[in-house]
């Protein structure tokens, strides 16, 4: 066990036998690996996002090691879209959210497999466990990541953060059979950056010194939010960089881009005061109505349903998060609830596919029961953007999702009763 040292030569450890390093080494002395992590700052921080390194397709290979050296994709069939590539595939041009047809012409010879989401979910948990055991403060983003907060956690592990982190993923990869990649920082915005920049296997840091100076040679697009959307709006200012906006005053971005403007101010100076949070009635959001009179006909509630999807996007979007399982909530006459789910491929934030989702659930549970209340959520929360959804499973699905984000755009200027869905006529939401 390597105990966190007092500042002096050390600044650094093997990531595999964890025999503390100075930075002039290349490879370690005790075992002789070249994967060795050296940073001025790295016993002082705290903050970590963790991400498993394609996750679904990790755990395929996991269960069935003769595809250990091939390129796998877990998605749908040849109209569907691919939810996540192995590093192999990606080396081909696969990506996710890519359509399937056009992942196959990249990288022919590649291993489709159905996704198993009962199978994702166990490893996910398993995961979550061993986050668990290091600190009790873990914010799940998705079923394989998360941000944690491991301060005040050097006395009670007999090491720093970022060893107790570099323990954690391994025993990850012993117990669960696959990888992850960890950003360590002093928040979590730059966490979150720093895990995805050394995938797969990755242990970045960014420490405070170095935090404008890192972010100043990158896109605005690195900015958390900024879409491709907001990303054409600040080019028609002449902002590319996040240097330039380094560079405004607060007020003149609140001016030009509302509350907007505020993140991009903090964020692009590298300010999060977020907080990892446990609390779990975050990590869900759900719309629901009592009626006056109970209801049982089929296509009343299903009527009824739509404004509720609505409203679940309407937070989700305002939010910034997709959820990757959608729920039903019913309460029958006598006051006993019925609860029923189903988890996505992918996180979604669209009304469409929330309310598409929920249909055939609500459709086996409406056979005659009068019921006194309906709701719908979704969790399995995840950061997301609408505009992410403009690609997803078909050609059709695109296009819906880029229907409901003009509406949306119609309701902003507009008012929410600008434009509507032929099934939400008549509702009173």
């Amino acid at each position: 066990m390597f105990v966190m040292q007092d500042e002096g030569p050390t600044t650094g450890f093997c990531r595999d036998c964890f025999s503390p390093v100075t930075g002039d080494e290349r490879r370690c002395r005790g075992c002789g690996s070249p994967r060795l992590l050296h940073h001025p700052e790295l016993h002082q921080l705290a903050i970590a996002h963790i991400d498993c390194d394609a996750f679904y397709a990790a755990v395929e290979k996991r269960d069935r090691p003769e595809l250990s050296d091939k390129p796998v994709i877990v998605g749908g069939g040849t109209r569907g879209v691919v939810s996540t590539a192995c590093y192999i595939a990606r080396i081909h041009g696969v990506k996710s959210a890519m359509p399937m047809f056009q992942a196959l012409k990249l990288s022919p010879d590649a291993v489709v497999i159905p996704p198993d989401m009962a199978k994702y979910s166990a490893a996910g948990r398993l995961v979550r466990e061993l986050m668990l055991e290091v600190t009790p403060l873990v914010e799940p983003l998705s079923i394989d990541e998360a941000f944690l907060d491991l301060s005040g956690t050097a006395r009670l592990h007999g090491m720093s953060p970022a060893l107790t982190l570099a323990h954690l993923i391994t025993r990850i990869y012993e117990r669960v059979g696959i990888t992850a990649s960890v950003g360590l920082s002093h928040n979590k915005f730059l966490a979150k950056l720093a895990s995805d920049l050394e995938k797969p296997r990755g242990f970045s840091v960014l420490g405070r010194s170095e935090t404008l100076s890192f972010l100043a040679t990158k896109p605005v697009g690195f900015i958390w939010g900024v879409g491709k959307a907001m990303q054409e709006e600040l080019a028609k200012g002449g902002i590319t960089m996040i240097a330039q906006l380094q560079l405004m005053e607060k007020n003149e971005l609140m001016r030009r881009f509302g509350s907007m403007g505020a993140r991009l101010y903090h964020l692009s100076r590298g300010e999060d005061q977020r907080i990892v949070s446990t609390d779990d009635h975050s990590k869900s959001i759900s719309a629901e109505t009592t009626f006056n009179t109970d209801v049982s006909d089929c296509t009343e509630l299903e009527r009824i349903l739509w404004p509720l999807a609505e409203k679940v996007s309407r937070r989700a979007k305002a939010e910034g998060v997709a959820g990757h399982t959608i729920v039903l909530k019913l309460k029958t006459a006598d006051f006993k609830t019925r609860t029923r789910n189903v988890s996505l491929a992918d996180p979604t934030l669209l009304a469409n596919r929330i309310y598409d989702a929920a249909l055939p659930l609500l459709q086996r549970e409406a056979t005659g029961t009068a019921f006194r209340l309906i709701g719908i959520g979704i969790s399995g929360l995840v950061e997301a953007s609408p505009e992410q959804e403009t690609v997803t499973l078909d050609v059709t699905s695109s296009a819906r999702a880029k229907a409901e984000l003009a509406v949306d755009r119609i309701r902003d200027k507009f008012g929410r009763t600008a434009v509507g869905r032929g099934i939400s006529f008549g509702s009173d939401d």
